[in-house]
């Protein structure tokens, strides 16, 4: 199944999409990876779904991503006397260690280590930012703050702190649990939230142990402030529009999508980004003008993807919303604008053989007018690295490794086809034309671009370009 688009879509599955038969669906409209959330998924469900998707997979002949989100560490209030309070804009609140029942004037605030880190002038932001208190008075049992932003709160309601550094690691005993579990389960991808410093993705890819690429999901001023040290770290970014919307002004959230999608483009590394970008699709069966621009304007800028949340996984169309996403990508890959606007980002190779030999395939493809970019890529790095220049032509990753498939699922404009090992070089060239012939990337007498590691099978070497007709045997 060839999509006509080099734009990847992510689907979350949930209460609407947990079937077979509508992750089939799903895929067939459009899905390339399939999320699964932690905050809501069992390990039994979880893996469930893993064996589901394998089928569905399975059926269609295609590398399918699975991506595991995990929760994170949660930060929330206590209780309230009758379950909610009114907080009344201009008055002192207290935030306390005090477990009684909380009421218009105090609450306990379970987490000693905001009390640990929190200075006085530092925002807390409750319900999703909602209420908005700043800290006045700081101390070992008790915050004073003052309240700008006033209303109803109820209990357990989350706490941010988008001034704050909280020494707490990514990954609570939960999230260790359910990375373990995921990685028993054989997913592709692990998304981690609430990262604040490069060492919350190096926990993560420790226990990993190169089982599972990791994405790491910026939701956090803090993470923005580092992004270049995450970056060097993490597998792919996640773009968690919604959570950075709440930490830091909204205004600002769009510039920095721009920055991580820059970045991401200049590393060679995929970026998705996420969060309410059909969102009137959970009760719709149509998006708003505006949620289709905000859409385009993310491949337009080259995101590697686009991913659906609520829409594909608790919505009431699911399937039309993957549909929808996919074409919307459609119709602006299909634009004049589109490959020029994504080259005047285009930045210049490192100063690496594999780099310089991706950048130089792109070259002569275009040149050439050739029909397809053909990479053999055992860890997906060599596909990665021709995705990175954003090509014209299509590129068709062949691997004997159907992780590496499955983790290339993620990235721009790849088509990756699962095949045995080449014995030699004339067998990878003779081989790499024939299945761009039967995967419909190219007729008989045109002409293939194939880029490969010599020796093959050796990780990262990517060393070799080779032009190739397609002959009428094939």
């Amino acid at each position: 199944m060839r999509r006509q688009r080099r734009t990847k879509v992510v689907a979350t599955l949930g209460p609407a999409s947990s079937d077979r038969t509508v992750i089939s669906r799903l895929f067939e409209a459009g899905a390339d990876v399939f999320r699964i959330n932690m905050s809501h998924a069992s390990h039994e469900r979880m893996r469930e779904l893993v064996t589901t998707i394998r089928t569905v997979e399975a059926e269609h002949n295609r590398p399918i991503g699975i991506l595991v989100d995990l929760q994170g560490p949660k930060l929330r209030l206590g209780s309230f006397n009758g379950n909610m309070a009114e907080i009344d804009k201009g008055q002192d609140f207290i935030l306390d260690i005090e477990p009684t029942p909380g009421d218009a004037n105090r609450v306990h605030l379970p987490h000693p280590e905001i009390f640990a880190a929190i200075k006085a002038g530092d925002a807390l932001l409750i319900d999703d930012g909602k209420l908005r208190l700043v800290a006045t008075e700081v101390g070992a049992e008790r915050i004073v703050t003052h309240v700008e932003i006033g209303g109803k709160v109820s209990n357990r309601k989350g706490v941010s702190l988008p001034d704050t550094v909280i020494p707490l690691a990514a990954l609570a005993s939960k999230d260790i649990a359910d990375l373990e579990a995921a990685l028993d389960a054989g997913v592709d991808w692990l998304a981690l939230s609430f990262i604040q410093r490069p060492e919350d993705v190096a926990e993560a890819k420790k226990l990993a142990r190169g089982r599972a690429a990791v994405m790491a999901k910026i939701e956090k001023p803090q993470a923005v402030a580092r992004l270049g040290d995450i970056l060097d770290l993490a597998d792919a970014l996640m773009v968690a529009r919604g959570d950075l919307g709440v930490e830091m002004p909204l205004e600002q959230v769009p510039g920095v999508q721009k920055e991580m999608t820059r970045a991401c483009r200049r590393a060679g590394k995929p970026v998705v980004v996420a969060t309410q970008m059909l969102e009137s699709m959970i009760a719709s069966p149509v998006p708003t003008r505006a949620e289709v621009s905000d859409v385009a304007t993310a491949i337009f800028d080259g995101a590697d993807a686009i991913m659906l949340s609520a829409e594909s996984a608790s919505g009431q169309y699911p399937v039309e919303a993957v549909a929808t996403m996919n074409r919307i990508a459609e119709e602006v890959e299909n634009d004049a604008m589109y490959l020029p606007s994504l080259h005047v980002l285009h930045t210049e190779p490192e100063a690496t053989g594999a780099d310089a030999i991706a950048a130089a395939a792109r070259q002569v493809a275009e040149t050439l007018d050739l029909s397809a970019i053909v990479c053999w890529t055992g860890s997906g790095s060599t596909g990665l690295r021709v995705s990175r220049e954003r090509p014209k032509s299509p590129i068709v990753a062949i691997s004997p490794i159907i992780a590496a498939g499955r983790k290339l699922s993620v990235a721009w404009g790849i088509h990756c086809v699962i095949a045995d090992d080449a014995h030699d070089q004339d067998d990878m060239v003779e081989r790499a034309c024939r299945l761009a012939f039967k995967e419909g990337f190219a007729k008989a007498g045109q002409r293939v671009i194939v880029v490969a590691g010599v020796p093959l099978g050796t990780p990262g070497a990517t060393n070799m370009m080779r032009i190739a007709f397609v002959g009428a045997q094939e």
